[in-house]
């Protein structure tokens, strides 16, 4: 019985003499040539308000949940999630931690950045939150991280290697397709967004390490549903259509055909709009501490849920919370009722309970006769 090995040889280069192979590696990506990512501006995306509104409200307040965009093709779901990302806000990070640990949070510090502050060696730093993209086709050491045994019982938790949720912790996960995410990966996702913490065990070695992220998802209905478990993880839900206004229509055609054409120029014709909009970010994200919820806001968001017949307590929470980052969104101190009403819209629709054979629907007619406490 003979076997074979069937795989590709990849030629490494020699070392020079007298420089480690570290160093020669860095040279090597120092040198590479990369290709400059330019992102369409979220400020020069036409209509599509409530989309642009659910992303901006988790950005800033992550323990929303994140969010869910449905729509059919071509209605700039991707444009608007991977644009997000030039207007997010700078966090604090630990200089070097490969799992973006928040240095003012030392109760969640990986094992990296718990030796650091042991040794005095930590340093704080400033970057932009991060977008990161999961491909619907990953595999499970991509997404969660891989772990070489024989190095870790050698040299403990050295030998892990970080995965997409490393990478995503304290920043944007987007899923494209969302829906079509194979089963091991939408329970990790599950279990990462229930603990905020990735565990990867292998032959009895388990590593840990953060994983807050906001998962912002989107599909096409068409291609299937998403599974009950996650979309109940997801805390708003909105839906895009094509926009039927012919002088709109015109307008991103127009604007597209721009940004192809030149576009450096076009970014630079909605820098004004795209600075005004992380201001306002900014300035929401220090807001949001002092809004407050009375008790009658918390009745109203009860008998709201009450209404809409929709299981156990989460709707209740998420309304509460997207009411708030709502109204420090719109600089108010003080929820009022359109800040719960506009943050139902997006937490109620999937969440309503179906009778078996009946397509309940959302209304936001019905929802405003509950507020004005005419149901």
């Amino acid at each position: 019985m003979s076997s074979s090995i069937i795989g590709t040889i990849t030629e490494v280069p020699k070392v020079v003499e007298n420089e480690s192979p570290s160093e020669y590696l860095e040279d090597i990506a120092r040198q590479a040539t990369r290709t400059e990512r330019v992102l369409y501006p979220i400020a020069g995306i036409v209509g599509q308000e409530k989309m642009l509104r659910a992303l901006i409200l988790n950005t800033i307040n992550p323990s929303i949940g994140g969010v869910l965009i449905r729509g059919q093709k071509g209605t700039a779901k991707s444009t608007a999630v991977r644009g997000i990302a030039e207007i997010l806000p700078e966090i604090e990070t630990v200089e070097g931690c490969k799992f973006n640990c928040d240095p003012n949070d030392p109760e969640k510090f990986c094992w990296e950045c718990q030796e650091k502050k042991r040794k005095g060696t930590m340093h704080i730093g400033r970057r932009q939150m991060r977008v990161v993209d999961l491909p619907v086709g990953a595999t499970e050491d991509r997404v969660v991280g891989s772990l070489d045994i024989e190095k870790a019982v050698r040299q403990g938790v050295q030998a892990f290697d970080p995965g997409i949720l490393a990478q995503a912790n304290r920043g944007i996960l987007y899923v494209d397709e969302i829906n079509l995410l194979d089963d091991f990966v939408v329970d990790a996702l599950l279990d990462a967004a229930a603990m905020g913490v990735n565990t990867v065990e292998r032959e009895g070695v388990s590593v840990s390490h953060p994983a807050n992220f906001i998962i912002v998802g989107s599909m096409n209905p068409e291609e299937g549903e998403l599974r009950p478990q996650l979309l109940d993880r997801i805390a708003l839900q909105v839906e895009v259509t094509g926009i039927y206004d012919v002088e709109q229509r015109i307008e991103i055609v127009e604007r597209r055909n721009r940004f192809n054409d030149e576009p450096k120029q076009f970014i630079r014709e909605f820098e004004a709009e795209q600075e005004k909009l992380r201001s306002k970010i900014v300035k929401a994200m220090q807001m949001l501490p002092r809004v407050t919820t009375t008790r009658d806001n918390l009745r109203t968001i009860a008998e709201i849920c009450i209404a809409f017949n929709v299981d156990g307590h989460r709707a209740d929470i998420m309304i509460e919370r997207a009411a708030r980052t709502n109204a420090a969104y719109e600089g108010r101190e003080r929820i009022t009722n359109d800040d719960i009403i506009e943050a139902s819209e997006m937490v109620l629709p999937h969440r309503m309970r179906k009778k078996p054979f009946e397509e309940e629907e959302f209304s936001v007619d019905q929802l405003r006769a509950v507020v004005d406490g005419k149901v």
